[in-house]
């Protein structure tokens, strides 16, 4: 299972191990990470899990969905081309090491 990085916003990084989850807001959730609220539990209809995928990871994952593609267009931080869902992102998709940024607010 891959080791996922957190960045919030005030710089602060927090690796956690994604064991056992099956996507990325899992993870998150499951360690407690400030900043991923995940109102909907990850069935893609709240956006706010929105993430930054960090530039050098963001090719490396699968494409949007077209769901994910409109919710990412509400959310309550400006959408980045760079922005994710991170209920979206399964485990078995994210490389070791993934980087995420947490916007200043996900409502």
């Amino acid at each position: 299972m891959p080791t996922l990085i957190f960045i919030a916003p005030d710089g602060t990084r927090t690796e956690v191990d994604a064991d056992g989850a099956a996507s990325v807001m899992e993870a998150a959730v499951s360690n407690g990470i400030d900043g991923i609220v995940a109102e909907c539990g990850g069935s893609c209809s709240c956006a706010t899990c929105h993430v930054y995928v960090d530039e050098a990871f963001f090719g490396r994952l699968p494409a949007r969905g077209e769901m994910e593609d409109e919710l990412l267009d509400g959310t309550a931080c400006a959408r980045g081309p760079t922005s994710r869902l991170s209920c979206q992102i399964a485990i078995d998709d994210a490389p070791d090491g993934l980087v995420l940024r947490l916007p200043e607010a996900q409502t």
